[in-house]
């Protein structure tokens, strides 16, 4: 009697669902839920018009605060600013940080621009040798909790709000402490060995030269402004995309109908489909974030995509009256500390070689924003009373 050994038989696969079938039926889910509730035809045109009015009047927007603050920055970095922020800032990185002196000069880069600022200095060998291997991955968190910042603090600035930013700021440089510090744990957890080897090892030291500026003060202010600003135009057009398809949707997914109650095809018309879920567990954004209406939920959720997107629901959320000086200090520590990380972490890890971490460094930011957030909120609150 022969034995039958059915570990040697081929084992049948299961059914799977062609990745073209599943996408269909999202999109006809998604757009069937909100034309059965808004009309087809109206649908369409308040798609279109949302899309239009962001990009004629918060796109431009956005556009030329990045163009002046890359000029900014750019003066910053010509005139030796930004090295001496670095300065003043280095002895603060082991302390709150468990960084590198030299780490400071990364956040002031960040910063002033993006966070894949942050790799492009870790990709300098000379950079890179300051750090153990773990601290050295733990920069794509930190890089990430100042990215744009200067842009989200005059965005807000801008909106009328002038000290509740600067308490936003507090919160998310909190949030950046906890998140760096959690992703340094966790890479530590799976590989203690990275404790003590250094992030690259310098085969021969380069020299340091000497750079003399021989072009006239006039020119170098000139070209310093041009080139910061031509960044800055960059950096514009690369949040059209984020700011028109994310920030649409979740406007849809936020408002209501018109005053009258009907669907007309303007622009901001919705079906209330965020604050519906978030009045569900309202009081939970109440006392973490300081929340008064659930509307404002929708800044958070854009900015793990796009904080560029996300500062476009603001100037719409002021004028229906649901934002106040707290909601500021809130939306200006998530909005730094979280700044579209689920759209550039597996890009930024990726880059620096530890694709396989990228699970790690989205967790801990993940909580550190949300750390951010109820940091901004109580230190509100502390200023509101003491004052």
């Amino acid at each position: 009697m022969s034995r039958f050994n059915s570990s040697s038989q081929p084992r049948r696969k299961g059914f799977r669902m062609p990745n073209g079938i599943v996408c269909l039926a999202i999109i006809f889910l998604l757009f069937g839920m909100l034309g059965s509730k808004m009309g087809m035809a109206n649908m369409l045109n308040t798609i279109m018009n949302t899309a239009h009015d962001l990009l004629l009047n918060t796109v431009f927007y956005l556009m030329a605060i990045c163009v002046i603050t890359g000029a900014l920055g750019r003066i910053f970095v010509e005139f030796g600013v930004v090295k001496l922020f670095e300065k003043l800032l280095r002895p603060l990185m082991k302390p709150l940080f468990n960084m590198p002196g030299v780490a400071s000069l990364g956040a002031v880069v960040t910063f002033l621009s993006d966070n894949p600022a942050i790799i492009s200095m870790a990709q300098d060998k000379q950079f890179a040798s300051y750090f153990k291997k773990y601290q050295y991955i733990s920069l794509t968190n930190f890089g990430t909790a100042f990215g744009m910042g200067l842009l989200v603090i005059v965005f807000m600035v801008g909106q009328g709000f002038y000290w509740e930013p600067m308490v936003g700021f507090v919160g998310a440089m909190i949030g950046c402490v906890v998140s760096t510090r959690i992703m340094q744990r966790s890479v530590l957890k799976a590989y203690p060995n990275y404790k003590y080897e250094p992030a690259v090892v310098l085969t021969e030291e380069k020299k340091e030269d000497s750079v003399e500026y021989q072009k006239p003060m006039f020119q170098r202010i000139l070209d310093s402004l041009l080139d910061g600003g031509r960044t800055g135009v960059d950096v514009g057009l690369a949040i059209i995309p984020g700011v028109l398809i994310i920030s649409t949707l979740v406007m849809i997914l936020t408002f209501g109908p018109s005053a009258s109650g009907a669907y007309s095809g303007a622009a901001y018309e919705g079906i209330e489909l965020l604050p519906w879920l978030a009045g569900k567990c309202n009081f939970i954004f109440e006392w973490l974030f300081g929340f008064s209406d659930p509307h404002l939920i929708a800044f958070p959720i854009t900015a793990l995509g796009a904080v560029g997107a996300a500062l476009g629901l603001v100037p719409n959320f002021l004028a229906a009256g649901w934002i106040d000086g707290n909601a500021i200090a809130v939306f200006t520590a998530i909005g730094m500390c979280w700044s579209g990380y689920l759209s550039t972490h597996t890009a930024m890890l990726d880059t620096l070689g530890f694709r396989s971490l990228t699970s790690k460094a989205i967790g801990a930011h993940t909580i550190g924003g949300i750390v951010a957030a109820i940091s901004a909120h109580w230190l509100y609150m502390l200023i509101s009373l003491i004052a």
